[in-house]
């Protein structure tokens, strides 16, 4: 076992070495996939804990609902009796200077009222055994396609769970299982420089037709409806997505239902850098989920593992306890409602490519290993400056289980503003349990929800 760990070990410090600039992707062989559910998780991950224990080895996470938890309503904290091991904030963050990223430093030096809570780290990450076979088959079927705008031969899950380049990194990402349909209401707001917002609520309904395997799957990735409900002067925008699994064969589709001229029209730009309705500018389209959509703009660099503080385990943020006005504080979120653990993360740089138009010249990724969810992601100027930083909530929806983001934060360190989204705080939590249909997501029936 041990022999197998180092060369386990070597075999991701030789990835990172030999591949960080050069694309290259290729099927793992037999041997390496038998790795999976040994000495690595069957997602990829290391199974053991560091050297320093302060990272617990996995031990299978959480697999079934805890004691107290209702169907329908918010999750019980697993947690919940735990105190902060210690407090990260501006004044003793060169303490912990190896272990935050450049993005987290950026916002402790900015803000004196912002620390982390810092807890014991647990690995709590699961899925279903059909995703774990799945990835176990997936490792040696799956290939980048269309020069990596593309994945061909995997489904339900993620495609590289021992990848060899930064794209296959991020497509584990992009594929990630998220379940197989979802029904949510939740609350954003862009946060002005006073402090001030205007919550927004929003419903999506999403069809994740990746997951479900079979033929259709290797083409429609997932189908989205997402309604804006509140305030009044937004309400009745309804906008229908479709993301293919291969970017380059089949760009992405939209519509949008205009309220005011009772249409449905496609809308051609709904990518990229394009701002997000609703964000005021704060978050770009391609920034819902932490990045989606095609990857062909920038040239991607497999930069290695690393420890790092990340938030994880945010049930206290998802409670129905925190109230918004309670969470929302001037410049950022309260910081007593976040918690942060130390776990492994892949890190991928993205920049820019030469002819190629993006806000964001260069950006950097950080995923968490066991659920390969951006967790953090930062943004830098055509300066070459650090311009914004992204945090993904999650925790684990254990009665499926599904590890999925609660919230997401968008900070804008130039304009001293922030953008939320995601936030399910006073709304039911989210349902998995719905079944929806491809018929179900047709211009034709955002037509008809419009004018309802």
């Amino acid at each position: 076992m041990v022999k197998q760990m180092k060369n386990t070990i070597l075999y991701f410090t030789v990835a990172a070495v030999l591949f960080t600039s050069t694309l290259i992707s290729a099927k793992v062989t037999d041997e390496q996939a038998k790795q999976l559910g040994q000495n690595l998780t069957p997602m990829g991950a290391e199974k053991a804990g560091n050297k320093d224990k302060t990272i617990p080895a996995w031990d299978g996470g959480i697999t079934q609902p805890i004691a107290g938890y209702v169907r329908g309503e918010h999750h019980p904290d697993p947690y919940a009796n735990e105190k902060p091991l210690f407090k990260i904030q501006q004044n003793n963050m060169d303490d912990f200077s190896d272990k935050l990223s450049e993005g987290q430093k950026a916002l402790l030096s900015k803000y004196s009222s912002l620390y982390f809570n810092v807890y014991p780290s647990h690995r709590s990450t699961a899925y279903p055994q059909k995703v774990y076979d799945a990835v176990r088959k997936n490792a040696t079927t799956a290939e980048l396609d269309d020069n990596g705008n593309g994945v061909k031969n995997s489904e339900i899950s993620i495609p590289f769970p021992v990848p060899s380049n930064a794209l296959e990194v991020l497509w584990n990402h992009i594929l990630r299982y998220r379940g197989e349909n979802l029904l949510r209401k939740s609350y954003s707001a862009a946060v002005d420089s006073k402090g001030g917002f205007v919550p927004v609520l929003s419903e999506d309904k999403v069809l994740f037709n990746y997951a479900q395997g079979g033929e259709t799957s290797h083409e429609l990735m997932l189908a989205i409806i997402q309604r804006t409900l509140e305030p009044t002067r937004l309400a009745g925008g309804i906008t229908l997505a479709k993301e293919a699994v291969n970017q380059a064969k089949s760009p992405r589709q939209a519509w949008a239902y205009n309220k005011g001229q009772r249409r449905v029209r496609r809308a051609p730009t709904f990518g990229y850098d394009a701002y997000q309705p609703g964000t005021d500018g704060l978050r770009t389209i391609d920034e819902f989920d932490m990045f989606n959509g095609s990857p062909d703009r920038y040239d991607w660099k497999l930069l290695g593992k690393k420890e790092l503080y990340i938030p994880f385990n945010n049930y206290k943020a998802h409670s129905a306890e925190a109230k918004i006005d309670v969470l929302m504080h001037e410049r950022h979120l309260n910081p007593e409602y976040l918690r942060y653990e130390l776990h492994r993360v892949w890190v991928i740089e993205a920049t820019l490519k030469e002819g190629k138009r993006h806000v964001y010249a260069k950006r950097v990724f950080f995923l968490d290993e066991d659920s390969w969810q951006i967790t953090i992601a930062e943004s830098y100027d055509k300066r070459g400056e650090l311009w914004r930083v992204a945090e993904g909530l999650s925790i684990n929806y254990y009665e499926k289980p599904i590890q999925q983001y609660v919230l997401e934060l968008n900070y804008d360190l130039k304009a001293n503003r922030y953008y939320v989204g995601g936030m399910h705080n006073g709304l039911p939590p989210v349902n998995f349990d719905v079944s929806h249909a491809l018929k179900d997501f047709r211009p034709t029936v955002i037509q008809r929800l419009g004018v309802q």
